[in-house]
């Protein structure tokens, strides 16, 4: 079985301290995507446009779970 690299990322309005967090296994056409996005889409109507972080993971799984935990990180946090 070959592995698909995927990665785990956050997008952000630097400004208003708004993100949005995510995961592809296309990092540079999902940044594209959200800095192209319209603004019936979340990251359009917030202006998350700026990818801030990501990792890489081997499979899909480790990436969605590590998605989900950071989700819950409140805002204070994923600042830092």
């Amino acid at each position: 079985m070959q592995m698909k690299t995927m990665y785990t990322y956050i997008m952000a309005h630097i400004k208003n301290k708004l993100f949005y967090v995510g995961v592809t296994n296309d990092i540079r056409q999902r940044t594209f995507d959200h800095k192209n996005a319209t603004y019936e889409t979340h990251t359009g109507r917030y202006n998350i446009d700026a990818l801030v972080w990501y990792e890489k993971h081997n499979k899909p799984i480790p990436a969605i779970k590590r998605e989900k935990l950071i989700k819950k990180w409140k805002r204070a946090y994923k600042i830092n």
